[in-house]
């Protein structure tokens, strides 16, 4: 594996413990069949509803990743309202497959997503004909194309939505924002719509069960989501960046990434005790003298590096 690709340190074992009573086997089952008739009548209905006008679209588009995520046991709470439609970036955390149909439901959009998505049973065809645009991350000299791809679509009028971390993480800590793609918007002289995206239990602790990080295959995590108890989704739609307010791609992601994560990352290391990370620019961290001493103790469990508690709310409301 090539070493600039986005790695985080998440595990299912680490991340993914859903505490309380699972839900009993044939619910979890009915819950998969649902969500499993939802994506074989989309698959074929896809190209059509492409073609329809883009307020219908978004509609049809809405309802059925709302219904999707609701058929997974999973509530949807949005914060905030959406801006005026045309093309623009979409960023977002990234901790779920469940990520993807739920800014949908909030933001319909074109999704960037790696190509090996594409070859996916049911799920690749369904993403392709949904306008996904594919990138192969293990090719660095396909990167330029990829951005020529993002800029054409959203010059056309399209929402591009971007996970700019390139790897889940548990949401007890983040990762740092990949740049490439707000070149894309800057080229296109877009708006920047930040999104942060949590899953939460009732008492407001961070949910375990939608983690879907490092080797975690991907039937385990349909299994342990359509068993979990009481999740809710939160989407929060944060202030919109104009274009024109940052000169370069490395202030603009800082900015889109202070904005959802709630820092720039400059004032610490990402995870305690762990030398040598990367900035949210992408530029590796050098390690101080604290730190190099620390690398030789046990490195601190990446879970006790942010706090459980949600953010108050000044809005609340379901997508309908």
């Amino acid at each position: 594996m090539n070493t600039w690709l986005p790695t985080s340190p998440c595990t299912p074992g680490a991340c993914a413990h859903q505490p309380g009573r699972p839900a009993g086997a044939v619910r979890a089952v009915l819950r998969l069949a649902t969500a499993l008739a939802l994506v074989l009548l989309a698959v074929p209905a896809a190209p059509a509803v492409r073609l329809l006008p883009a307020g219908p679209r978004r509609a049809l588009v809405r309802a059925w990743s709302a219904a999707l995520v609701r058929s997974m046991g999973v509530r949807i709470t949005v914060h905030g309202s959406p801006g005026p439609a045309g093309g623009g970036l979409i960023v977002a955390n990234h901790i779920s497959w469940l990520d993807v149909p739920l800014v949908a439901a909030v933001l319909p959009s074109r999704m960037l997503a790696k190509s090996e998505i594409g070859a996916w049973p049911v799920l690749g065809p369904l993403a392709a004909r949904a306008g996904t645009l594919f990138i192969e991350r293990d090719r660095i000299r396909a990167l330029p194309r990829t951005v020529a791809a993002l800029t054409g679509a959203m010059r056309a009028g399209d929402r591009v939505t971007v996970f700019p971390e390139g790897s889940t993480w548990c949401g007890r800590a983040q990762g740092p924002f990949r740049r490439a793609a707000f070149q894309s918007a800057l080229d296109a002289r877009v708006p920047v719509q930040p999104l942060r995206i949590g899953y939460r239990l009732a008492d407001g602790s961070l949910a375990g069960a939608p983690a879907f990080v490092g080797d975690d295959p991907l039937t385990a995590s349909l299994w342990r989501i359509a068993r979990a108890r009481g999740v809710r989704a939160e989407v929060r739609l944060l202030p919109r960046i104009p274009p024109g307010r940052h000169a370069d791609r490395r202030a603009l992601a800082a900015a889109a990434r202070e904005a959802v994560l709630g820092t720039t990352g400059r004032e610490r290391p990402l995870l305690t005790g762990v030398p040598g990370q990367q900035r949210p620019g992408g530029e590796p961290d050098q390690p101080s003298a604290t730190e190099r001493d620390n690398a030789k103790r046990p490195a601190a469990s990446v879970h006790q590096c942010a706090s459980s508690r949600p953010a108050s709310a000044s809005s609340l409301r379901t997508p309908s």
